[in-house]
């Protein structure tokens, strides 16, 4: 079964009208962990359906992030990963990048702005709830990796910055 991005988002607008603070969904390899609260707990390692006459499959490792479909996605607990030179600035939650505070407004942040801790570098939005992430580090956007109204997923890359040399 494929989940495009409607699948996604319907499944987020699901779990906010309902009672439950998560949903745990796992279809075949796919695990999709949704949280109220945007915390992130490791997924619970669940047993293949065995075929009688058939061993056991071999245990595995237990997953400490969620699935991504980003190749270049940093572990999950990291908001920032040293790449080299440079940091990468990451989704904490899936949702709607926002690059300004409002429509027609100039954006938070462009390549080569110097930012410090407490710089506010983009908008996520989840169910009308915005978010904004600050840069937690100082120095000089190197990279923008993310087009003003995508979806992003939990732990995408979407800046790089070249941290102050001190």
């Amino acid at each position: 079964m494929d989940l495009n991005e409607d699948d996604v988002i319907q499944i987020i607008r699901y779990l906010d009208e309902s009672d439950f603070n998560e949903l745990r969904l796992q279809i075949g390899d796919l695990r999709i962990v949704v949280n109220k609260s945007g915390s992130v707990a490791p997924l619970p390692e669940v047993d293949p359906p065995v075929t009688a006459g058939e061993p056991p499959p071999q245990a595995e490792e237990p997953s400490q992030a969620p699935v991504s479909a980003q190749d270049d996605a940093p572990p999950a607990a990291e908001s920032q990963a040293e790449t080299g030179q440079r940091i990468t600035i990451t989704s904490p939650m899936l949702g709607t990048f926002y690059r300004a505070p409002s429509p027609g407004e100039p954006p938070f942040v462009e390549v080569g702005t110097v930012v410090d801790e407490d710089t506010t570098v983009c908008i996520i939005e989840v169910m009308k709830l915005f978010t904004t992430i600050k840069a937690e580090r100082r120095g000089l956007i190197t990279r923008v990796s993310v087009e003003d109204g995508q979806l992003v997923e939990y732990g995408q890359v979407l800046f790089q910055l070249e941290p102050e040399a001190g």
